[in-house]
């Protein structure tokens, strides 16, 4: 019997050592090795692979292929989110926060194709079979005919799975808790998700079964685990949100079937997780008057526009004191820059102010067209004087003071006379639906008269 040689994974980055060290030379991770013992393998033995196979079929790029089937969940937004439904036989990696509603999220999906008439198989390896079973009850989907186990064996689950028809959907919950017998180790190391997903792919290309892993994640908000998972499946599905607000936001970081600049929303209810048609009404605060330090941008998340409030205090400071400058839902850096903007190029100086902004909702915005929004509630809030509140703000800002053209304007003004808006100040030369009044700036210090009234 040959003799098992000793090797040190990491179980952040799951490069392999042969000795054991207080830090990862590869991630600069501390105390993140972990024993593992391995056998000879194939490619240890050093045979030459050139010859003795089998020749492949090669394609041309212009073959006729016909396009992936798809299975429409009836959940519109989380249709929306993977490309317009899910394709048969492909792999899909869903991670997100702790209590952020993944498994609500895929017990509704699961319940709406079982009810399709599709067979569904919902695997979890964090609950037992009666808790799902609960939760399903409390949701108002018990009478859904899904098919539920607990279990953590890869090979029993397979096992099981290709006994009769093979189901159309196999949830895993999740993979960190699965482990294969042909590997040592306890679950949830490196080699161990490496394996079980490597198994539960090939089983979902053979078989044409979809098959939703559940990831778990890091502190930093990355799925836990190699970053091979992530190449090794078909579509990486990311849920965020504030498990303090309502809305969810459910978004493609990678999709062989689609695009990756399309986002479905929900809300948390108590009935679990209801679509949001409208997103912006979310994010937009009702109020009776208008306020200083508040504008609203239209952002874009893929080819749908969201309608954001952005908000700004300021606060005078005494002389000597350090201003503190924070940002929610914002780059701090960014920030920064508008605030050097506006001062070098527009004489607004900010030094004894202390500045705080915000994006109402708990929205996160890294769009640069929200450069002027941003800049007109700081300078509304500086002033005290609010901007209309019938108006949407957008535009980049450069060093030099200029205002640039964003994209897709016209797509967002559409959107902005939808909800009731008629004033729009946007970068010059934009141009938008005709419901709408358009101001146009060229530079900074425009918007900031414009505010002022000067």
């Amino acid at each position: 019997m040959a003799k098992l040689k000793t090797r040190y994974i990491c179980q952040a980055c799951g490069s392999e050592q042969h000795r054991w060290q207080g830090q990862c030379p590869d991630c600069a991770e501390w105390n993140s090795l972990v024993q593992e013992a391995s056998g000879p393998t194939v490619f240890s033995a050093k045979h030459d692979l050139s010859s003795g196979g089998r020749a492949v079929e090669l394609v041309g790029l212009n073959a006729v292929v016909a396009l992936p089937d798809r299975m429409r969940t009836g959940i519109e937004e989380f249709d929306r989110a993977i490309g317009g439904g899910i394709v048969s036989g492909s792999a899909m990696l869903l991670g997100g926060d702790p209590g952020i509603g993944k498994s609500t999220l895929l017990l509704q999906v699961a319940a709406e194709l079982a009810n399709a008439g599709r067979k569904v198989v919902y695997v979890s390896g964090e609950e037992a079979a009666d808790q799902v079973r609960l939760r399903a009850i409390r949701l108002g989907l018990g009478g859904a005919p899904v098919q539920l186990a607990a279990a953590t064996s890869v090979r029993d689950i397979l096992t099981t799975v290709t006994t009769g028809e093979p189901p159309a959907l196999l949830v895993i919950d999740s993979i960190q808790t699965m482990h294969s017998d042909l590997i040592e180790g306890a679950p949830g190391t490196v080699s161990q998700v490496r394996a079980s997903a490597q198994e539960l792919v090939r089983f979902a290309k053979q078989y044409g079964t979809a098959v939703v892993l559940v990831g778990h994640v890091t502190k930093d908000g990355t799925i836990a685990g190699p970053r091979v998972l992530e190449h090794m499946v078909d579509t990486v599905l990311g849920f965020e949100g504030e498990r303090s607000h309502q809305y969810r936001i459910l978004r493609a970081a990678k999709n062989r079937f689609g695009g990756t600049d399309e986002i479905g929303v929900f809300a948390m209810e108590g009935g679990g997780l209801k679509q949001v048609p409208n997103p912006s009404a979310l994010f937009l605060t009702q109020r009776g008057e208008p306020v200083s330090g508040t504008s609203v941008f239209p952002a874009l998340e893929g080819t749908r526009p969201v309608l954001v409030e952005i908000q700004a205090l300021t606060v005078r400071l005494a002389s000597g004191a350090t201003p503190r400058r924070a940002a929610v839902g914002w780059d701090s850096g960014r920030l920064a820059m508008i605030l050097a903007v506006l001062e070098a190029r527009c004489g607004i100086s900010f030094a004894t102010t202390e500045v705080y902004l915000n994006i109402a909702g708990g929205y996160r915005l890294s769009d640069p067209a929200a450069d002027l929004a941003v800049a007109a509630a700081l300078v509304s809030a500086m002033s005290e004087r609010p901007v209309p509140q019938e108006a949407v703000v957008m535009g980049e800002i450069a060093l030099s003071g200029e205002v640039r053209p964003v994209a897709h304007a016209g797509l967002r003004l559409k959107e902005s006379a939808k909800l009731g808006f008629d004033r729009g100040w946007a970068p010059k030369g934009t141009e938008g639906p005709g419901g709408i009044a358009l101001t146009r700036f060229d530079r900074l210090r425009e918007l900031v008269d414009q505010i002022l009234g000067r």
